[in-house]
């Protein structure tokens, strides 16, 4: 099954060295290797945004380009726009983004790979599926 990684899981992976997400990013290696990664254009923007530093932006600019975005469908904009309103409904504020990513993962029926607590609040109200690297088997 294909995973749909969010910002913080390729962060740590691409900028940081501390041990403390050795896990995580070691998990997004295994997805990389079996070739289950997915990542869309506005993660990848996040992930890009905030480098002045031209020759660090191009250098990761290169390594996200061999991953393909999962196309993004106009109606995906439309369902996070009404999952942003379920969840406001339930007193649960969180970013367009955010919205978005939950939007695709459902249509594509994947689970979203993040250490972004408020995606446990969508899940709340949400058809959501979060991966869980404890129960992850490489190749399934």
């Amino acid at each position: 099954m294909k995973v749909l990684v969010d910002t913080p899981i390729w962060s740590y992976a691409l900028r940081s060295r501390k041990k403390e997400y050795q896990s995580e990013t070691e998990q997004l290696e295994s997805l990389i290797k079996d070739q289950r990664a997915l990542i869309i254009g506005p993660i990848r923007q996040e992930i890009l945004s905030g480098y002045s530093d031209l020759k660090k932006f191009k250098i990761l600019k290169e390594k996200l380009s061999y991953f393909k975005n999962a196309p993004i469908q106009d109606s995906d904009y439309e369902s996070a726009a009404e999952l942003c309103n379920q969840c406001r409904k339930e007193g649960v504020q969180g970013s367009h983004i955010d919205f978005l990513i939950c939007a695709v993962a459902i249509r594509l029926d994947v689970p979203i790979f993040t250490t972004d607590k408020d995606f446990l609040q969508y899940k709340k109200f949400l058809p959501l599926k979060l991966f869980d690297p404890e129960v992850s088997q490489p190749g399934a």
